[in-house]
């Protein structure tokens, strides 16, 4: 099962970005596979990508949740997923956001398109969108700060 490490650092306090990127329904402004996701409530998301040409619809659970520090998850159902994204205070300016996925490539394609590199590619094209999206804003789109263990 491949598993992805993508990094990038963004120029804004870690408790900006790290609430930025909790506001999971805003998460397809900025990742370009993804067409929607819908919290369905503190724990539970539901996901809608389009890859390849192929549409894939799926619930994740979050599985731990620490704000300012951590998000991981884990698909409940369809296409297998698993990740964690850690948040990491460079300094009271600069945050560090490091993503670990592990998936199932569902097909022929998504399989081929793994082997060369387009998964690897599209997230860390993800992650400079997200870079760019929460720079430019200044400040996150909302915000919650529940936690899950």
């Amino acid at each position: 099962m491949p598993t992805l490490d993508k990094s990038i650092e963004v120029e804004l306090p870690v408790h900006d970005v790290y609430n930025q990127w909790k506001q999971f329904e805003e998460l397809p402004r900025f990742m370009e596979h993804v067409e929607e996701v819908r919290q369905l409530d503190d724990m539970a998301l539901h996901w809608i990508t389009t890859i390849g040409g192929q549409r894939r619809e799926w619930d994740a659970e979050i599985s731990e949740q620490k704000p300012d520090d951590r998000i991981a998850w884990t698909s409940r159902d369809g296409v297998y997923n698993a990740g964690v994204v850690t948040f990491h205070r460079l300094d009271d300016k600069h945050t560090k956001v490091m993503l670990r996925l592990a998936f199932e490539p569902s097909g022929f394609v998504e399989s081929v398109g793994d082997k060369l590199g387009f998964v690897s590619r599209s997230v860390g094209a993800d992650l400079e969108r997200f870079k760019e999206f929460i720079e430019f804003r200044g400040a996150p789109t909302g915000a919650w700060r529940g936690q899950i263990r």
